[in-house]
């Protein structure tokens, strides 16, 4: 009975093994299989695959990614993309006017063109009859750089700093994301933009407006907004190439009282010879181009062009005449190689001036810029868009935020080095319409974004044209706060304004009219002068014969 006991005890345990065997085979091939028991199976039959035979790799479920939390969210009234100078006329009339405002700035370091690529020669506008049109707060800037208590960097920061005074600013940000929305007099609105900033800290901000104030469209280029036409277009090229970039040269150790005396002095024939067109005064020094068109550069994608020259006081001296061809502003690695060329080049032009002007044998570089003076990028589509004819024919508007003025000067590109200019309009207004990105409700174009043709832009681009603008822009930010939006302003609604500007910030928008040099022409030829057909200049000596 023991051996019967014993052998039945061992049978069971064999079959108990067996049984466990089998359970855990199928235990594991479930484990590892990916798609369930009636889709197609490994046996490419459709039936149920033999788990004795098949065991697929058993993967562990992959964990759920960790939510990242929200960005904390600010709100303002009035976000300002960049820290040009034209947007902080803006942002410094909408914050006097009693709104939140913020600037974000992509850039490092804050200043834009005028601190950071030190562009501190400034381009006056003036009419016909050379009065003066600057206006509005950069009168005061214009006003210290002509007598010359604003000339230096130094001078130009402590200017800046009042006009941010008190603006919150955030430099080196970088643009994550734009939450849009559909728009209530388009088809779009931005409702909320998420940047990284300098800390790597994520954020959000909401604001009822934003404006585009930097030079490579750092917030309009993320909305994918088509390009109008450039100047590719007038010269008939095929690549997209703008304006030259500019770098500033930094001089000291110039004599420069004796550069406006011997320059003075000398007999004209010989002056012509030597320096071709131009004058020397206490503070200026203007073309020389035939002095400047002896220098022989050692790239071809850069140029020296005639001078405009400003003695800074104590034997120091920035100019701006020399060009980079082909720089591509929103490209870094573009801007990189361009300042590398600028480098190189400067020490070879200083050497040509040390033998060519006198009060120059001993100058020396003053240093470079920390970046370029960049003229234009792209151009985007506004609800009005200035065309050459407007300026020429002095054309005023009822929506009125500038009264403008300067040539239509389009410098150079590789296609025509010393680029040409288009006509000298006497002044004509810049509307409301052609600071308003089109299709898109709350998008303020500040400085060299404003909406204008590629000609046009020539004489639109210039600092008191839309430095005016930006501040009208934002005092009437803040005059409609709360009653209606910017594109609810209607005709009816602007002589209030007006009169506000003119009352309380001595803005004169109104009642100014300029000389129309195109009275008289057919629709034809406005037509060919807006498309660069008709060369102003050239084509009016011929219709007067």
């Amino acid at each position: 009975m023991r051996k019967k006991g014993k052998r039945l005890s061992v049978g069971l345990a064999v079959l108990a093994l067996v049984a466990l065997a089998a359970i855990y085979s199928v235990v594991q091939w479930n484990a590892g299989a990916k798609e369930p028991r009636n889709a197609a199976s490994p046996t490419g039959n459709g039936g149920t695959a033999d788990p004795g035979t098949v065991k697929p790799e058993s993967k562990p479920e992959p964990k759920p990614e960790p939510k990242e939390p929200p960005p904390p969210t600010e709100q303002v009234d009035v976000v300002v993309i960049g820290s040009e100078l034209e947007g902080l006329y803006l942002a410094r009339a909408a914050a006097d006017e009693g709104l939140k405002v913020k600037v974000l700035d992509p850039r490092a370091a804050f200043g834009g063109q005028v601190l950071q690529g030190e562009m501190l020669f400034l381009d006056e506008t003036r009419d016909d009859q050379h009065r003066l049109l600057v206006q509005g707060r950069a009168k005061e800037l214009f006003d210290g750089f002509r007598n010359g208590k604003i000339r230096k960097l130094k001078e130009f920061e402590q200017y800046f700093d009042k006009l941010a005074k008190d603006i919150p600013v955030e430099q080196g940000i970088q643009i994550n994301g734009l939450e849009l929305a559909p728009g209530s007099f388009g088809p779009q609105a931005i409702n909320a933009l998420v940047y990284t900033g300098k800390d790597g800290q994520k954020k959000r901000i909401t604001s009822s407006y934003w404006v585009e104030n930097t030079d490579f469209a750092a917030l309009v280029g993320k909305l994918q907004v088509p390009r109008m036409p450039g100047l590719e277009a007038f010269y008939g090229q095929t690549n997209v190439e703008y304006m030259s970039s500019g770098m500033m040269m930094k001089f000291k150790n110039v004599d420069w009282a004796k550069f406006q005396s011997q320059f003075n002095a000398t007999p004209a024939d010989e002056k012509r010879t030597k320096y071709g067109w131009g004058s020397v005064d206490n503070s200026y020094a203007i073309s020389l181009a035939g002095m400047t068109g002896k220098y022989k550069p050692s790239n071809d994608r850069v140029f020296l062009r005639g001078l405009n020259a400003v003695s800074q006081r104590d034997g120091e001296v920035i100019i701006n005449a020399f060009l980079i061809y082909t720089v591509d502003p929103a490209d870094d690695k573009s801007i990189a190689d361009a300042m590398a060329l600028g480098k190189k080049e400067i020490p070879l032009i200083l050497e040509h001036f040390r033998k060519s002007l006198p009060g120059w044998e001993h100058a020396e570089l003053n240093g470079f810029p920390n970046y370029l003076y960049i003229r234009e990028y792209n151009h985007y589509e506004t609800d009005y868009v200035l065309k050459p004819s407007d300026m020429l024919g002095a054309r005023m508007f009822w929506d009125n935020v500038s009264i403008a003025g300067y040539p239509l000067d389009l410098q150079g590109t590789s296609a025509n080095k010393w680029g040409i200019e288009m006509g000298r309009p006497d002044k004509y207004g810049m509307p409301l319409r052609s600071f308003l990105l089109k299709d898109y409700d709350n998008v303020i174009m500040a400085g060299k974004n404003v909406g204008s043709s590629a000609i046009a832009y020539g004489s639109a681009r210039i600092q008191p044209n839309t430095s005016l603008a930006a501040e009208s822009i934002g005092v009437i930010l803040g005059q409609i706060q709360g009653k209606k939006k910017l594109r609810e302003v209607k005709e009816a609604d602007m002589p209030a304004l007006h009169s506000y500007l003119a009352s309380k910030y001595n803005i004169k928008l109104t009642g100014v009219t300029g000389n129309n040099k195109i009275a008289g022409w057919t629709a034809d030829e406005i037509a060919k002068l807006d498309t660069g057909e008709i060369v102003y200049p050239q084509y009016i000596l011929k219709r007067k014969k």
